[in-house]
């Protein structure tokens, strides 16, 4: 069977738990909630398994912080014998607009710790990354109180539908492949 370990990036605690930047937690928990599963808390995260057409997805939800998160998933990597192209890393992204999904199979950080602390873990760019937009809707110097704030009701009113189409971007991208899977989600 083959498998893949999906990685959704946030902060763990119940005061980040609505916030933008969580937003790799909130996809994994709803794929869980849709599937009827269970996250246990295991060495360095919260896993649950989701299976799906011959194929094994390991949900891994840090609980390293967003700033480690690198360190845990190497872990898993290396305890699941997961090979670099079956990764995929959900983060939070301020350069789309609200809800557009970008999946890319490099690249930089785009000043994102998680990203960052990941590629210095891997010692690589090259790994498959989801980025969910959650826009640059603040003023002068508050990316950080927008980034730890949580979604508005329009948002909010939104995000069932883009969670839903975030579950079939994560299925694609293991049943269908890397660039089948960019070449019908990007930009939706």
């Amino acid at each position: 069977m083959k498998k893949y370990l999906i990685v959704g990036l946030g902060n763990i605690g119940s005061e980040y738990a609505n916030t933008r930047h969580n937003i790799g937690f909130r996809i994994l928990d709803h794929l869980a909630k849709k599937e009827g599963l269970n996250f246990e808390t295991q060495k360095l995260g919260d896993i649950a398994v989701y299976k799906f057409k011959g194929r094994q997805f390991i949900l891994l939800k840090p609980s390293t912080y967003m700033n480690l998160s690198g360190k845990a998933i190497v872990y898993w990597m290396n305890k699941e014998n997961i090979p670099l192209e079956n990764l995929l890393v959900i983060t939070d992204d301020l350069n789309l607009p609200f809800g557009t999904i970008r999946l890319k199979t490099k690249g930089s950080d785009g000043g994102h710790n998680g990203l960052k602390d990941t590629q210095d873990k891997l010692q690589t760019t090259n790994y498959n990354r989801f980025r969910f937009g959650i826009s640059d809707a603040f003023s002068k110097g508050r990316q950080v109180d927008y980034v730890l704030g949580e979604w508005s009701p329009e948002e909010e009113a939104k995000l069932p539908e883009r969670l839903d189409k975030s579950f079939e971007l994560i299925k694609s991208f293991g049943t269908a492949g890397v660039n089948i899977t960019m070449n019908t989600f990007n930009g939706q």
